[in-house]
């Protein structure tokens, strides 16, 4: 029975294996031979016909083309480059004078600058040779109010305007000042003593 079991699998692996070499066999009868004599019976055509298969198939799938390059061609390229590279240059001359242009105008516009400078340091120093001027005849006025009398010096004070007189009263010496108020009248006194103190 054992060997029974064994004969009836062996031939049914037998059977199996016959099948897939079957249909190995059915898929190479119908499809792989039938389109191979397609093509050979195609290549013979185009044999009688003259025409390249192989070319024309590069031709299609564009594999292995090669540009032709003629004289003409490279001419062409080299004038389209030698117009390209004329425009850049015109482009960047045309960027160079714009930057010219520019400087000049700066250049102007600091030269401008520098002689208003000059023209401001000029008539500062005008201004402190007038001040320092101004300092020495005030100072020359304020030595002259020590040196006169409280007498003299007060009714002069009165006739002057305010600021003036203010200004000469907190320039002088204490003592002086209140030799001048003793000789002015109360009123007087009370206003610049007043004045003097805001």
């Amino acid at each position: 029975m054992a060997n029974r079991n064994k004969s009836n699998k062996s031939i049914l692996q037998e059977n199996n294996s016959a099948k897939g070499i079957s249909k190995m066999k059915m898929f190479f009868y119908w499809f792989i031979i039938p389109l191979l004599f397609a093509l050979l019976l195609l290549l013979i055509i185009a044999q009688t016909l003259n025409v390249n298969v192989f070319e024309k198939a590069k031709e299609l799938t564009g594999v292995g083309q090669t540009e032709v390059v003629t004289e003409d061609s490279k001419t062409d390229r080299l004038e389209e480059r030698v117009v390209s590279l004329q425009a850049e240059i015109q482009q960047k001359e045309a960027e160079i004078n714009q930057l010219q242009v520019e400087i000049e105008n700066s250049a102007k516009s600091n030269e401008a600058l520098l002689v208003e400078q000059q023209r401001l340091l000029d008539e500062i120093e005008t201004l402190q040779r007038e001040k320092t001027s101004t300092k020495q005849a005030y100072s020359e006025i304020v030595s002259t109010f020590e040196k006169m009398s409280a007498k003299a010096a007060a009714p002069v004070i009165t006739k002057m305007s305010d600021a003036e007189a203010l200004r000469i009263l907190t320039s002088l010496k204490p003592d002086t000042v209140a030799k001048i108020y003793e000789k002015m009248t109360p009123e007087d006194a009370a206003k610049y003593t007043e004045l003097m103190t805001e």
